[in-house]
């Protein structure tokens, strides 16, 4: 009797898995994959690891605010950019991706926005460089930095953000890696994840070179160059993201 009691108490007390639960559980299997590297999880890394070391306007601007604002200002810069990877996860798994693909004002209004943002970026490199300083070298070296610290975290999150290529990205190539069985939002924040340690790698790393570049980035010349060279880049990717057509 007392153990029917008992049974049956314990029936009342069980409760559903709480979110953390679910989460955890979900965590762990992803490991689980890690460890036996899938195939199809292999592709994915490929993939993440080639666009990430692909020259960009990620790349240039990590490089742009390394030599303006030190190793501190590179690294904040590179964080907040893979932090938008997080951003693109969440609308492309709530289907907000879809409707900006197949709405032809949201997305060229989005265009836009990241349009003016990259050629804003690029005229002030340029004035910059008609300036012709030096980049302050003592910066670069450490840690310490003139520039507010939310002024990279500013410009790096929005120029990931506001980058339609990216949306278009995370709206066609995660899907592959999600089964219908899958949480959506859960696996689509997993493989960011995974997209933001591999992204902030390489672009970490290639703070670290400017950083010890620190003869070359002492002469108001080649601070001048950069500069230039910078600021045109940013303002022809802007360009020519203006005038890309919305994919069919």
């Amino acid at each position: 009797m007392c153990a029917r009691q008992n049974h049956f108490r314990s029936k009342k007390t069980a409760r559903p898995a709480t979110n953390e639960q679910r989460f955890l559980t979900y965590w762990a299997y992803m490991m689980v994959q890690i460890t036996f590297l899938d195939g199809q999880f292999i592709s994915f890394l490929i993939a993440i690891t080639l666009l990430s070391i692909s020259p960009g306007v990620d790349t240039l601007l990590v490089i742009r605010n390394t030599a303006r604002g030190g190793v501190r200002d590179g690294v904040v810069t590179s964080i907040a950019i893979c932090c938008g990877l997080f951003v693109h996860a969440t609308i492309s798994a709530l289907g907000i991706s879809l409707i900006l693909l197949q709405s032809a004002w949201a997305f060229h209004l989005l265009k836009l926005a990241g349009a003016a943002y990259l050629i804003w970026l690029g005229v002030a490199s340029l004035l910059a460089a008609r300036r012709g300083t030096a980049l302050p070298v003592q910066s670069v070296l450490q840690t310490a930095s003139p520039v507010s610290i939310w002024q990279p975290v500013k410009e790096g999150l929005l120029s990931n953000v506001l980058n339609p290529k990216t949306v278009v990205f995370y709206m066609a190539f995660l899907p592959q890696f999600i089964a219908p069985t899958d949480p959506a939002l859960l696996k689509s924040l997993w493989l960011a994840g995974v997209h933001f340690v591999i992204a902030n790698i390489w672009q970490i790393s290639v703070v670290l070179m400017v950083g010890g570049a620190s003869k070359w980035l002492a002469s108001a010349r080649f601070a001048q160059t950069l500069n230039a060279a910078t600021g045109a880049v940013l303002i022809m990717f802007g360009v020519r993201l203006a005038l890309e057509q919305r994919p069919v």
